[in-house]
């Protein structure tokens, strides 16, 4: 077990002990009052200064513990654990949450770690070809904060040889996917691999057609998979821009590009981006490149639904009815008519209430949900590639 988890393990077990040894005690020692009080209160006192004491102890020592080292624990829970910490009785319950989470983590990610162990000889994503990870609008490569959430590490630990995309946060599609094909060619003349796998999320999914179709990458890349991208636009979006005045979309526009620009971007260009995300745009790019399957190349995509706005992350349980209203089934921001492109389609809808988000399909909030694990997905989609000689 890793070092994350064995510290998480001892913060959960000394949790538990206090929660049962402060419920034990404070009955215990209302008992004791009526036998102690008031003939012999000091001792009484004493007894209770030391519980306290050592209660404390426990208390902090395994709430630290948890708080640094949870991934599940999330802000809410974090923020819950803060306000409800100095209410009695609700303390005991938030505790209880608490502990409840990190337990499960604690499991969930041990079971993960056996399973990684169990096949490590196997190297299952060890595909002939390198992965490149392609990221959406709005988001850059970022070695702090990873887009992909925990999905590389994974694959490299079961033998995948991972790559980024590197390209600005917010750029046309032609630009982006001239980006991209720099990209491709730079890695292929650097290591020699021949070709790329490549794994695109949202527009990086549209970028890379437009690479392949007019940059002349197609003869380096040996696949492409989408994930939840919408190659044939957000029919929300074209209604947000009709209705945004300009003055508030030039003024947005320019903010984002300053930002953007600060951060490393190039030459960020905010409108151009929502533009062609649109159903008219993705109509227009679609015209230019076409929309069937590379000759070649194996195409697949990969779409997903949301069920309920409440169990979508911020934006996503705004976006969410903006786009079933306009749009139908979505995952936040993507309509499933949307998705499907290439040979293959695949449709992520596990069972239970949640749905599986925009966000969730990268792994962004770092989240362990129920019914459907991400990572295992994703070593699952780079192992047929293997088995399929790429």
């Amino acid at each position: 077990m890793p070092g994350r988890l064995r510290a998480l393990n001892i913060g959960v077990w000394l949790l538990r002990v206090f929660w049962w040894t402060t419920l034990i005690a404070t009955v215990g020692l209302v008992a004791a009052a009526f036998a102690m009080i008031p003939h012999d209160w000091p001792a009484w006192a004493a007894i209770v200064l030391s519980v306290i004491v050592v209660e404390s102890i426990v208390f902090w020592i395994g709430i630290i513990a948890v708080y640094l080292t949870s991934v599940q624990l999330g802000l809410k829970i974090r923020v819950i654990g803060v306000i409800c910490g100095w209410i009695p009785i609700a303390n005991l319950v938030a505790l209880r949450l608490i502990i409840r989470t990190c337990r499960e983590e604690v499991r969930f990610e041990g079971d993960k770690e056996r399973l990684d162990a169990s096949r490590a000889a196997y190297r299952v994503c060890a595909t002939r070809y390198p992965i490149l990870l392609v990221h959406g609008v709005f988001f850059r490569d970022s070695k702090v904060l990873n887009y992909w959430g925990r999905i590389p590490g994974e694959l490299e630990r079961n033998g995948a040889t991972v790559y980024y995309g590197g390209h600005q946060s917010a750029a046309s599609v032609e630009d982006a996917g001239r980006e991209l094909a720099a990209r491709i060619r730079r890695i292929v003349d650097e290591t020699g691999c021949g070709k790329v796998n490549v794994i695109a999320h949202s527009k990086g999914g549209l970028d890379m057609r437009w690479a392949i179709a007019r940059e002349g990458v197609g003869g380096l890349v040996a696949s492409l998979t989408t994930i939840n991208t919408p190659h044939r636009g957000c029919g929300f979006a074209d209604y947000l821009l009709s209705k945004v005045p300009d003055g508030a979309r030039h003024r947005v526009e320019a903010t984002y590009n300053v930002a953007a620009a600060r951060l490393g971007d190039p030459n960020p260009d905010f409108m151009a981006a929502v533009r062609d995300l649109t159903q008219s745009g993705c109509a227009r790019i679609n015209r230019e490149i076409g929309l069937g399957s590379f000759p070649g190349i194996v195409c697949r995509s990969v779409g997903s639904r949301l069920l309920h706005a409440t169990t979508g992350k911020f934006p996503l349980n705004f976006t969410y009815p903006l786009v079933k209203w306009f749009d139908g089934p979505n995952d936040g921001l993507v309509s499933r008519p949307s998705f499907p492109w290439g040979d293959d389609f695949v449709w992520v809808e596990p069972t239970g209430n949640r749905g599986i988000s925009h966000a969730d399909m990268i792994d962004l909030d770092r989240e362990n949900i129920p019914g459907f694990d991400v990572r295992e997905f994703y070593v699952g989609m780079v192992a047929d590639l293997k088995r399929c000689g790429l």
